[in-house]
């Protein structure tokens, strides 16, 4: 089985984020990076549908340079190769013009599986894979939680609202966005850097032509806000206009 698994570089969570001095992006120069944590999470569930079926795992990365260095992190937890589209403009391009990037380079490749995060921890709009998906013209399916692959088939259990499931079959090739927690992760051992060193990256020019879908126009910090009432009336009155305050305007209850 030959399984494409995108990754994205994200600010690390722990960062103080600020906003830069267009107001439509945060500070990024200083910033520390890690992988997108649902990506972390494709990526292990790829290396696992290897393990049982063999095959080929290729991680696949689109964004400005820095971008290889969540692409050496994949190729040391297993990855056997990458891809990874490089261009200035996607450091914070949206899921259509990422999704762009990443069709045009992995298109060729054959893959029977492409696996994504379910959404980026910095733009969380979920919409790269499924995008992907439809430049591709293969079937996807989305929030997966666990993944059965026999016969050029898969069956996939998709994560539903209220705490409900749902078993979907579907052929291959296809897309999946993979649910965070649906496995336990990896981290790279001492010799899978190494071997990392020696793994091909196949560096790829972000088309010219590539052009974002929306615009952010302004990004803010939200406003810390503190407002006291004082509620008069005796002490069942009071209480009655608490829960009445507490259910109808904060709506805690």
């Amino acid at each position: 089985m030959k399984i494409a698994v995108c990754v994205k570089q994200v600010v690390t969570r722990e960062w103080p984020l600020r906003v830069d001095e267009a107001r439509t992006w945060v500070q990024d120069r200083d910033a520390s990076f890690e992988m997108n944590e649902p990506d972390a999470y494709a990526l292990e569930e790829a290396l696992r549908l290897k393990e049982r079926h063999g095959g080929e795992v290729v991680v696949c990365s689109a964004g400005p340079a820095r971008a290889a260095q969540v692409v050496r992190e994949a190729l040391a937890r297993g990855a056997d190769r990458a891809i990874r589209v490089e261009g200035d403009g996607l450091a914070a391009a949206d899921a259509a013009m990422v999704a762009g990037a990443l069709a045009a380079a992995i298109r060729d490749e054959g893959f029977d599986l492409v696996l994504t995060g379910l959404q980026s921890d910095d733009q969380g709009f979920a919409q790269t894979g499924v995008v992907l998906a439809e430049l591709l013209g293969i079937p996807h399916a989305t929030i997966i939680m666990e993944v059965q692959a026999a016969d050029g088939r898969l069956r996939v259990k998709r994560e539903l609202e209220g705490g409900w499931f749902q078993w979907v079959s579907m052929p291959t090739p296809a897309l999946l966005t993979i649910q965070s927690g649906i496995n336990q992760l990896r981290y790279a051992t001492l010799k899978g850097i190494m071997a990392a060193k020696r793994k091909e990256v196949r560096v790829v020019e972000a088309a010219a032509d590539l052009a974002p879908s929306q615009e952010i126009i302004e990004i803010r910090v939200p406003e810390k806000t503190k407002q006291t009432r004082m509620i008069d009336g005796s002490p069942a009155d009071a209480a009655a206009e608490l829960v009445k305050a507490l259910r109808e305007e904060a709506r805690v209850l």
